[in-house]
């Protein structure tokens, strides 16, 4: 028996006792070497060849991310390791770096324990590091740091040993900072990582060599012996004395805790439901006999066994055969085969109990996000919310109309997969928009539908997502039915920004009913909303908010459900360029109502209400809002004013420039609109010297001289005249 196959028998045997289980991830900045570190973690473990481990990117099997060399997907792998005469069963998740795949980290976060953040000695913690910290956090994953590629310190910037002990004290500094600020007591003092005790180790993930204290120690390697072998270059004697996998899966099983642990920590924060029922008490125990509850993380698409659901199961145990409600639906749906993934391999098992990851297929109406049980009505888990939403949109046709049925079933499936992409099906026009993270995030989805999926597609150019936002508070306006015997009267304006930035951080749930009225109106009024606006509230849409301040209206209440059908409306079209509307306070002053029900219906009140809400907007100053992108660039320094050139060209307003050795990093916000083509044209401004990344940082106001040009461009696109209508259009 080999080692791969015998250590597939083990880690069946070891998936049923939860305190042997570890579920961990590895997040970073784009290129500071997650999947080469994952890829030597398995071949470690005897599931790859050594040799070709991290140069085949076991779980990079996607061809395109071969081809480009990045990681899109989150992918996750299953190995055993022993410490300390004990074995261990270790599932872990690769998880991509690039700004455009961030959606995946949030997703995969929610099945760990646990999370490996690498940061590269010679950049430190980047924009992305930062943020995947972030992630980790609100997800209550316990963070541990790896500091890889020190051979590229001592090699190429030369350091001398105390520059480089500078150099790590100053990672793990920023590195526990981060943790500090965003964790409340005492877990802010407990997570922090430590030299001494093993929660930082260093090395070289592409050499395949690493070490900690606690390694040192045993293997009495010290961080001399470490300078002197790079100094060397004969990091093959350092990675024969102080293997990668044995000091990283030591880290990992010592500091990470198994799911009995994790997840009395866990589900409280990101479960909502009574934790005094069976199923809250089963969850916090990581109970396998309790009812089933699991969170689907991602989707994947298999040509023989259709859609896989790979997720983390909290309570219960799924079987072959089992019935399991996706919840928000409302047929159970038959398992057809459960199994553990390995790279690109998923091992069928007859079951697989609760603090696993568990990859099921015959799920069809799960998408990466919902949550499966056994009980119809589960309370489902907190909705992942990424942090950056979709700027960039490209419309796309099937080339051919033999093909226009097939396309849209494989929109809803990407759009399963990857919730990150928002997909807009046109059944009429034939045409339909995909929006996505960035220009990256969208060929990468063009690429699967072709060769994936085997349609032949036409493509527009990518095109900027813009909003719509009010810049002042407006005078009351009066919208009135078609009939004039229904008006209603409106005041707007911007939504406080304490309250935006709630809305983005889910601390105020958006979707579906107000569960907590009195809980959201104390909410509000504290983040400084009056108390008749904050008592009113009706609904949530898109980070807009429709409030009700009228008192003792006859019928008001029986018309409520048109109104708030219209307010929908009004946001998702607005009234200057059609654009999504961001940001606005919606108010009902007033409302003249007609008495009989048959001259107050749908045909009346909606485009009453949808006059009323865009003439307040046309009097209190219709902005258009563009999206922004923080880009970070790092160049020497004899490039420098040809990257700032370059940036300043496209609009781009310089927040920072600093020095680091022989390099600058600047710290710069574009907008989206004028970075197509960047990545070709910085490399020809700084002869391909210059490294940089980009965030995507929500949207800002787009410059008054612009917004007249821009709305003119959106509205013909559209096929809508060049002008918007001012506000008296709307009171005829």
């Amino acid at each position: 028996m080999g080692r791969k196959e015998d250590n597939i028998r083990k880690a069946t045997q070891l998936m049923r006792t939860p305190e042997f289980i570890r579920n961990i991830g590895t997040a970073a900045h784009i290129d500071h070497g997650k999947t080469t570190l994952s890829d030597n973690l398995i071949a470690g473990a005897g599931m790859m060849s050594e040799e070709l481990a991290g140069k085949q990117l076991m779980l990079d099997f996607d061809e395109q991310e071969q081809a480009r060399g990045i990681t899109i997907n989150a992918a996750n792998a299953s190995m055993v390791h022993d410490f300390h005469g004990q074995e261990y069963l270790i599932n872990l998740i690769d998880t991509p770096g690039h700004v455009d795949f961030g959606g995946d980290v949030t997703r995969a976060m929610r099945a760990l324990d646990g999370v490996i953040i690498l940061a590269c000695a010679v950049e430190g913690v980047m924009p992305q590091t930062e943020t995947v910290i972030r992630q980790a956090i609100k997800e209550r994953v316990k963070p541990l740091l790896f500091i890889n590629k020190v051979d590229r310190l001592i090699n190429e910037l030369k350091v001398t040993p105390e520059q480089m002990m500078e150099r790590f004290t100053k990672i793990i500094t920023e590195f526990n900072q981060r943790i500090a600020s965003q964790l409340p007591a005492p877990l802010n003092k407990e997570w922090q990582v430590k030299v001494e005790d093993g929660t930082v180790a260093f090395g070289s993930a592409y050499n395949n060599w690493a070490v900690s204290v606690p390694y040192m120690k045993s293997s009495g390697i010290s961080f001399k012996e470490v300078f002197d072998y790079c100094n060397q270059d004969d990091q093959k004697t350092l990675a024969k004395k102080s293997p990668l996998h044995e000091v990283i899966l030591d880290m990992i099983i010592k500091h990470t805790d198994d799911p009995f642990k994790a997840q009395k920590l866990r589900i409280p924060i990101i479960w909502k439901g009574d934790l005094d029922s069976n199923l809250g008490k089963s969850m916090i125990e990581c109970k396998s006999d309790g009812d089933v509850a699991m969170m689907v993380t991602k989707i994947i698409v298999d040509h023989h066994a259709g859609e896989v659901a790979v997720g983390r199961l909290f309570s219960g145990s799924i079987r072959k055969g089992q019935q399991l409600y996706v919840s928000g639906m409302p047929n159970a749906q038959r398992v057809q085969t459960v199994s553990m993934s390995v790279g690109a391999d998923r091992i069928t098992v007859e079951s697989v109990e609760a603090g696993n990851i568990v990859a099921v297929s015959g799920l069809k109406d799960a998408i990466a996000g919902s949550t499966v049980s056994s009980l119809k009505e589960m309370e489902p888990f907190e909705k992942i919310s990424h942090y950056s939403e979709p700027v960039v949109t490209k419309a796309i046709e099937a080339k051919h109309m033999k093909d226009l049925p097939k396309l849209v079933e494989v929109l809803r499936s990407v759009a399963k997969a990857d919730p990150s992409i928002q997909v807009e099906i046109n059944n009429e026009t034939g045409e339909h928009l995909i929006s996505g993270m960035g220009e990256l995030h969208l060929d990468i989805t063009e690429y699967r539908i072709i060769n994936e999926h085997g349609i032949q597609i036409k493509a527009s150019p990518p095109i900027v997502v813009y909003r719509e936002s009010v810049r002042g508070k407006s005078p009351q306006f009066e919208g009135k039915s078609p009939n004039k015997h229904n008006k209603f009267y409106f005041t707007v304006e911007p939504l406080e920004e304490a309250v935006v930035e709630a809305i983005k951080a889910g601390d105020i749930a958006i979707e579906g009913k107000i569960k907590d009225p009195k809980g959201l109106q104390r909410q509000l009024q504290d983040l400084g909303m009056s108390r008749d606006e904050a008592k009113g509230v009706v609904m949530f849409k898109n980070n807009n908010m429709f409030t009700d301040v009228t008192k003792g209206i006859q019928y008001l209440h029986e018309t409520m459900e048109l109104a708030k059908q219209a307010f929908e409306e009004a946001m998702n079209i607005g009234p200057l360029a059609n654009e999504r509307v961001r940001a606005v306070k919606v108010v009902l002053r007033d409302a003249k109502l007609h008495e009989d029900a048959i001259h107050r219906g749908p045909a009346q009140v909606i485009p009453a209400v949808r006059s009323g809400v865009y003439g307040a907007m046309c009097l209190s100053g219709r902005i258009l809002l563009e999206p922004v992108q923080k880009v970070f660039i790092n160049v020497p320094q004899d490039y420098m004013g040809d990257a700032v050139r370059e940036l300043q060209s496209r609009r781009g307003i310089i927040d920072d420039i600093k020095q680091e050795g022989m390099n600058a990093v600047v710290h710069s916000t574009a907008p989206v609109a004028e970075m197509f083509g960047f990545a070709s044209a910085i490399r020809g401004a700084t002869q391909g010297r210059a490294l940089w990344s980009t965030e995507n940082a929500g949207f800002v106001q787009t410059p008054s001289e612009l917004q007249l040009k821009i709305v003119g461009d959106i509205r013909t696109r559209k096929g809508l005249k060049p002008e918007p209508y001012e506000a008296d259009y709307y009171s005829a």
